[in-house]
């Protein structure tokens, strides 16, 4: 798979330049994973690279395809100079390595926890995972294979992430869009929720 994450990688330099910085993460049992952090005058994007290389299965298939199943890759984007944000690289390859760890599928709509505030004073433990294709085009690969989505991840206060359980997806995002929520913010906090 090292050919993939090589076409990964390549689609990522081509859409933010050079990474300034890059670390590893590796799980016991699960293929390394990378985070790598570009600057865009004032925000920090944060990716990763590595949990591609696996398609995602349904966990609950009696046998897993090898190469068939949606392929995906996250992406993290914060204003900088307002926290410590590079402490989410091991937040982030937590939940680029859910699949393989958990038999997760990760995908537009779905909210993933660690648990733990994503960098130190962050208002936020959870992600919601949005449509990919805005910042970073499908990466299309060799039938069969499924084309790599780059999904970005919008951060989520506790009362946001408790509120999109019950409204959904869709509506959290228009009540982010109807209030001019700064979603890059990494010390906003709750948006105003209605009943």
């Amino acid at each position: 798979m090292g050919d993939l994450l090589t076409l990964v990688e390549a689609r990522l330099h081509s859409a933010f330049g050079e990474p300034d910085a890059r670390a590893a993460v590796t799980f016991l049992g699960v293929e390394r994973i990378e985070v790598l952090r570009f600057s865009d005058g004032d925000l920090l994007r944060y990716a990763t690279l590595g949990m591609s290389a696996q398609p995602m299965n349904d966990p609950l298939a009696a046998v897993t395809d090898p190469v068939r199943g949606p392929r995906a890759e996250l992406l993290l984007t914060v204003r900088a100079g307002l926290a410590e944000t590079d402490r989410v690289l091991r937040p982030l390859a937590v939940l680029a390595a859910s699949p393989q760890v958990e038999g997760v599928v990760v995908a537009p709509g779905n909210s993933l926890d660690v648990g733990d505030p994503l960098w130190p004073g962050a208002p936020f433990s959870a992600v919601l995972v949005a449509e990919g294709g805005g910042l970073i085009e499908d990466l299309a690969l060799d039938a069969p294979m499924d084309p790599v989505r780059f999904l970005p991840l919008l951060p989520m206060t506790p009362n946001e992430a408790a509120w999109k359980r019950v409204r959904g997806a869709g509506p959290l995002q228009e009540l982010w869009l109807s209030h001019g929520t700064d979603l890059r913010d990494p010390l906003r906090g709750s948006v105003p929720l209605t009943s």
